[in-house]
């Protein structure tokens, strides 16, 4: 059976910023679903959503027929509403996957999720990122080139404010000495979370065949089997022997 993959984008730099329209042409929400469809083919049913739609496009509907969830965020995280992030909050812990990109680590629901400040240390001065495999074994690390070089990208260092991942899959290295826990594994609920770093709205990151690989990969470890369900709750169990 399928997996349904829903690709969540802000959709903000690609209306404002002709370099970033000129960059991607259909949304970087638009790339990583056609990178997705390309490299998973029918093993997945993808579509996608911005914040612009109402209810950003996520509709219980939507949320109903979707096992994994792609999450990009940056410059209107607090446009999203409570009502939305609480609707998502509720289908992870339901069982459906969510994926965290980039600048998406400042997100409501990724926040509300780790339960931190999730902070971090950045700045952009184009520098060359190597993302070093640490878990080889990890079925998201299947395939994906050790170290992975992607030659101009935001940096990201640490200190960054998450709690301990359950599994780190991805540590990055850049240019200019900084270190970062780039590819994050958690489970909350029944539904498991992966947070990757790569993808700043200013470099072709989603075109990458490597991250691409990532992404790909990450989908098929974080669909639940059966499809999600519903968030596990306090239950009365008489002794029946």
């Amino acid at each position: 059976m399928a997996i349904n993959v829903t690709v969540w984008g802000e959709n903000v730099h690609e209306e404002r910023e002709e370099e970033v329209r000129r960059r991607y042409p259909e949304g970087m929400h638009g790339q990583i679903a056609r990178g997705l469809g390309e490299d998973l083919g029918d093993r997945v049913r993808v579509r996608t959503a911005t914040l612009q739609e109402p209810e950003h496009g996520l509709t219980e509907k939507v949320l109903a027929e979707t096992d994994v969830l792609t999450w990009w965020g940056h410059a209107a995280h607090e446009e999203v509403s409570d009502e939305v992030v609480a609707r998502v909050h509720e289908r992870v812990l339901g069982g459906m996957g969510l994926l965290v990109l980039h600048s998406a680590h400042f997100s409501k629901i990724f926040r509300v999720l780790m339960g931190t400040t999730c902070t971090l240390n950045w700045r952009d001065g184009g520098e060359r990122e190597l993302v070093w495999t640490i878990e080889p074994s990890h079925p998201i690390a299947e395939g994906v080139p050790n170290p992975l070089v992607i030659e101009e990208q935001e940096t990201y260092g640490e200190p960054f404010g998450i709690p301990a991942p359950d599994e780190l899959v991805f540590v990055s290295s850049f240019g200019g000495g900084d270190v970062f826990r780039s590819g994050c594994c958690y489970r909350r609920g029944r539904g498991r979370v992966f947070y990757f770093s790569p993808g700043d709205q200013d470099y072709p990151v989603y075109y990458h065949e490597g991250v691409r690989r990532v992404l790909a990969n990450a989908v098929l470890w974080a669909a639940p089997a059966g499809g999600p369900g519903v968030p596990l709750s306090n239950a009365h169990t008489p002794i029946t022997w």
